[in-house]
């Protein structure tokens, strides 16, 4: 399973070889790090957990702060679900938008753009009242919610509310690009959310490659024939003290000679 977060960053197009077009979104996803894994055996359910962004460590909460002890703060964790559990993957692993390649099949889940309080005519797309024959003010109006009988409103009647902000999963997408350089995914078509919302890319096959870590036996070896800087010893003499005579204040005047006697 191969599985990244990420923001949405608006939509463009990209030109194939043939000269046709082809609207994409671009995202921009991870580098995300591991921050659990969790096996049927030991939790109960094949998963793994991954952390995306930044935030600051004081603005976590304390069990936050001991579940992510050791990795980096993370501003965002979501847990996905996996057949079986890849047995390279451990807790700290880090992968990039590399995992991806074009022409993998993708759901992406995000959550909708809000539009507030609507009527059902744009909510649930109702006809609304015929605009003649002596209609007033009821053209978008739902009509009928109720029979007499039950004195009630039955429970899921389509009526006016809130609309949008909803969770949204769209499956069958398409990666057209990758680059990871700039750590970007163009996925073909339209996806759910606003620019700057958060998005979760998974597909059910194929797996996460992580990237490498760099080991202490690996860091380089700095040479010893590498100059220092050379730090003088010498001390320089301080400054000649400027000696302040202080005389008490006897309240009287006291001429140059008085005060050689």
């Amino acid at each position: 399973m191969k599985c990244i977060i990420g923001t949405k960053q608006g939509m463009t197009q990209i030109f194939k070889e043939d000269g046709t077009v082809v609207p994409v979104t671009r995202v921009q996803a991870g580098p995300c790090t591991v921050t659990q894994v969790k096996t049927k055996e030991k939790d109960g359910v094949n998963s793994i957990q991954v952390g995306y962004g930044e935030q600051k460590q004081f603005r976590q909460a304390r069990a936050q702060q001991g579940h992510l002890a050791g990795l980096p703060s993370v501003r965002i964790m979501k847990e996905f679900r996996t057949s079986k559990v890849d047995t390279h993957l451990e807790r700290g692993s880090t992968f990039t938008v590399a995992t991806f390649a074009p022409g993998d099949k993708i759901k992406v889940t995000g959550v909708s753009k809000g539009k507030g309080f609507q009527g059902v005519v744009k909510r649930h797309g109702f006809k609304g009242q015929p605009a003649s024959h002596g209609t007033k003010d009821q053209v978008r109006m739902p009509g009928s919610i109720g029979a007499t009988g039950p004195a009630r409103v039955f429970k899921g009647m389509r009526m006016g509310g809130r609309m949008g902000t909803d969770q949204v999963t769209i499956s069958n997408l398409e990666v057209i690009s990758v680059n990871t350089e700039t750590n970007e995914l163009f996925i073909k078509g339209a996806v759910p959310g606003a620019r700057g919302g958060y998005l979760y890319i998974y597909t059910n096959d194929g797996t996460i490659e992580p990237v490498a870590q760099e080991s202490v036996e690996d860091a380089p070896i700095l040479s010893e024939d590498v100059p220092t800087e050379e730090v003088s010893t010498e001390h320089t003499a301080p400054e000649a003290a400027i000696s302040i005579e202080i005389t008490e204040d006897t309240g009287t005047d006291v001429t140059p000679e008085e005060k050689q006697a």
